[in-house]
């Protein structure tokens, strides 16, 4: 497949720049993006954390909080799709900001729910906001850095989800106890002031600005339905599948199987969420010199063998095995989604694209929160974890494999194809 090498609107210094220096020269765009989705995740996991809380202060059962968890990830894939129409159409940058400001004022709204039903209206409207940030800000991403770097800050933006967790963990433990879970979505406020950084240090997309001129001066163009798009949100909903069935279950599978307090848990599961911090930014590199394919492929096959140390083996060694395996490999593929993604689409609904990706990889992700518990309940929750993640872990790699005839997004507007630089 051909590769890329800047056009006129790039110099011919920066396309021979190693990923890691045009990360380093494109810093602000690269930190900006992964700090939208470490904030992001820290809202969201501040919720997860407090489940039992909110329960208690609201007098509810889990299943209405189920529920509410449930809404508000439809609410999300509505910001998924609507945000990315949005930045299709207005421009990156200004759907980034809006975003982060919009999901900063409900996160901060939810520390005033007074009743379950306020509590519930609330965290619906914050999923719009936190759904429509990721579309924006990946697009952004994507469009901003020169090809050979995309892969890499890709993986950079993905890491702050781990990040995001562990400062919920942290904030949920220490915070929390002294001053009461109010406080942590007050806290939640305080993304909002990305802005002023998004505003100030971050510029628009250029390829979004050089086509802006086209958008205005006639209709504008209708999306298509092509095999790269098909390949990019069935990859997506595979992915989620297989992600939501390593580690949505792990903490009740360590504690129902391996027998371990909440307590013996967390070195198991710092464990994962450190390797994959480590691992995303190592994926990136690997896919900058060998191409985003043959990476994917590999990672997902080296997922199906480490699925049974993360499951089936029953010692500590094994165990920690099986945790830093899943985290380093099959979590880290999650850092190649915006620039394999952002591939597939052609620059006028690149943002929507990416963002329906995103939307349909939840409905992956609900199969697999039904599918792993339903087949445990004949042969345990261990064995269905490792055949779940197993099966996800081929089929993904089986439509990774695939190699579309064309990828409108491969050479972007401010680009020109050439055969000698980056490896598809």
């Amino acid at each position: 497949m051909s590769s890329l090498r800047a056009g006129p609107a790039r110099s011919t210094l920066a396309a021979e720049q190693t990923p890691f220096a045009a990360v380093i020269q494109h810093w602000r765009v690269v930190l900006a993006a992964m700090l939208g989705w470490v904030l992001d995740a820290f809202d969201q996991m501040i919720l997860i954390f407090l489940l039992v809380r909110l329960r208690d202060t609201f007098a509810v059962d889990l299943v209405a909080m189920g529920l509410l968890l449930s809404v508000s990830t439809y609410s999300k894939i509505a910001g998924n799709i609507g945000w990315g129409l949005a930045s299709d159409r207005w421009g990156r940058k200004t759907a980034f900001m809006v975003g982060v400001v919009w999901f900063s004022v409900f996160s901060g709204l939810t520390g005033l729910a007074w009743s379950y039903a306020s509590l519930f209206v609330i965290r619906v409207l914050f999923g719009f906001g936190f759904g429509g940030e990721w579309s924006a800000s990946a697009a952004l991403l994507m469009e901003s850095v020169p090809p050979q770097a995309r892969s890499l800050a890709s993986a950079i933006m993905m890491a702050g989800f781990e990040i995001g967790y562990f400062m919920a963990a942290a904030a949920n433990a220490v915070i929390a106890p002294r001053f009461g879970w109010r406080i942590l979505f007050f806290i939640g406020i305080l993304p909002a002031l990305l802005t002023i950084f998004i505003r100030r240090g971050v510029p628009e997309s250029p390829v979004w600005l050089r086509t802006r001129g086209r958008r205005d001066a006639g209709p504008r163009p209708r999306f298509r339905l092509t095999a790269a798009a098909i390949q990019g949100w069935v990859f997506m909903m595979v992915l989620q599948f297989q992600n939501t069935a390593i580690f949505t279950f792990y903490p009740a599978f360590l504690q129902t199987v391996r027998h371990m307090s909440p307590m013996q848990v967390f070195p198991y599961a710092a464990t994962y969420s450190v390797a994959s911090i480590v691992g995303k930014p190592v994926i990136g590199l690997l896919a900058a010199r060998f191409g985003q394919r043959a990476t994917s492929v590999t990672y997902l096959l080296v997922s199906i063998p480490a699925a049974i140390f993360f499951t089936l083996v029953g010692s500590t060694a094994g165990l920690f095995l099986g945790a830093a395996l899943m985290g380093v490999v099959a979590n880290s593929i999650f850092g190649l989604v915006p620039a394999f993604l952002s591939r597939r689409f052609p620059s006028a609904h690149r943002s929507f694209g990416m963002g329906f990706g995103y939307a349909v990889a939840g409905a992956g992700g609900s199969v697999a929160a039904l599918a792993v518990p339903l087949l445990g309940r004949s042969i345990g929750l261990g064995t269905s974890m490792a055949v779940w993640i197993i099966a996800g872990s081929a089929v993904a790699a089986i439509v990774a494999a695939i190699r579309p005839r064309h990828l409108p997004g491969d050479v972007m507007e401010t680009e020109t194809a050439t055969p000698d630089h980056v490896p598809a």
